[in-house]
């Protein structure tokens, strides 16, 4: 069991036969009263957020989520197929599940799906990825680093903002938390 207080983001925990993960805790003090726990969570499986609050002493029984290597292989239709790297056994997730996860995964990419029991709960991608530049407006003469920036569209449909000087064709470093470009890949 886990307070309520002890809960941080990205830990997941069950409550009234729901898996629930923390999107975002914080402690609040308000000017009367006790102090409250407010919390951003979704429910793992039906995928709806919502905000709530805990008295910091509220015990939950925290999930054990188990994760394996997978490589990606391929979307068809609504399903993303993924194969684990050491027995070659193959998941199906929808994509519903993994959608915006997928905004950074390539095929043949190494990830890590999350198991809850033997229920698949999600994909746990790497903290960075490199993805090419298939759409931007053209670089302009003379743009420098700090620039308001431009959009750009990555080889898997993600829209980030970079640099003016960016280009077509680029490979660039992506971090995956915040969707955010971070510099030029080597």
């Amino acid at each position: 069991m886990i307070n309520a207080s002890d809960l941080k983001a990205g830990m997941t925990f069950v409550q009234d036969g729901k898996l629930i993960k923390v999107l975002d805790a914080s402690h609040h003090k308000p000017g009367k009263g006790n102090t409250v726990m407010r919390m951003k969570l979704r429910d793992v499986r039906s995928g709806s957020t919502y905000d709530t609050t805990f008295r910091p002493e509220e015990k939950f029984e925290k999930a054990h989520i188990d994760t394996n290597a997978v490589q990606y292989l391929y979307t068809m239709d609504d399903t993303a197929f993924f194969m684990d790297l050491e027995t070659y056994e193959q998941y199906e997730i929808p994509v519903e599940v993994v959608e915006e996860e997928m905004k950074y995964i390539l095929e043949n990419m190494e990830v890590k799906i999350q198991f809850f029991g033997t229920e698949v709960i999600g994909v746990q991608l790497p903290t960075t990825v490199i993805l090419k530049v298939v759409e931007t407006q053209p670089s302009i003469k003379g743009a420098t680093v700090t620039g308001s920036g431009k959009p750009a569209t990555m080889e898997t449909g993600l829209v980030v903002n970079v640099p003016d000087f960016v280009e077509e064709g680029e490979l660039l470093e992506i971090n995956t938390a915040e969707g955010t470009y971070i510099k030029r890949a080597k």
